[in-house]
């Protein structure tokens, strides 16, 4: 039996790790950026096309927005690309309009942007955080994250009424009586 507590202890775990991966890579951020250009490149299902990887399927045009942090002059890449009606849920049809902004702010080398964008930047798979919103500002302060705490408590909430319901029903249960 105590074999049975560990094993179902360690699967909570790693289920709790991943669920908390996956929200931390689908739930928006804010980074406070200057952007110093633009660009489209053609890709495919293999990345971008190029003559060591030709088109062999259906293509499509990602824009990209070149940034650089103004603190510390790190650079970062974030693609832009409309997530439609699939999944992660954004509603994102407006990638053109946001590559016009952001062509826009890289003009003028003073303007400093917040850029609103979920996922990761992982160089070896060539992979790009993705754009949902950019809008201009004049802080270097990052917006508070009123929708992921709103989302947290909520999601807080519901664990500890499910966690309720769970023990009011595991006590309600006579002891010594075996389950059908």
């Amino acid at each position: 039996m105590r074999w049975l507590k560990r094993s179902v202890g360690i699967l909570s775990l790693i289920f709790m790790c991943a669920t908390a991966l996956g929200l931390y890579y689908f739930l928006p951020r804010h980074e406070v950026v200057l952007v110093t250009g633009v660009e489209v490149k053609r890709m495919d299902a293999d990345g971008v096309i190029n003559a060591e990887n030709p088109a062999d399927g259906p293509t499509r045009d990602v824009y990209f927005i070149n940034t650089e942090d103004p603190d510390t002059k790190d650079v970062a890449v974030y693609r832009n690309e409309d997530t439609g009606w699939s999944f992660p849920w954004y509603f994102k049809f407006d990638s053109a309009d946001i590559q016009a902004k952001a062509q826009g702010y890289s003009r003028d080398a003073q303007q400093l942007a917040v850029i609103r964008y979920y996922g990761w930047r992982f160089q070896i798979f060539s992979m790009f955080p993705n754009v949902t919103d950019i809008k201009p500002t004049t802080s270097r302060a990052e917006p508070f994250p009123l929708f992921n705490t709103i989302f947290f408590v909520s999601l807080a909430g519901v664990v500890i009424l499910v966690g309720l319901y769970v023990r009011r029903l595991v006590r309600r249960r006579p002891r010594g009586m075996v389950p059908r």
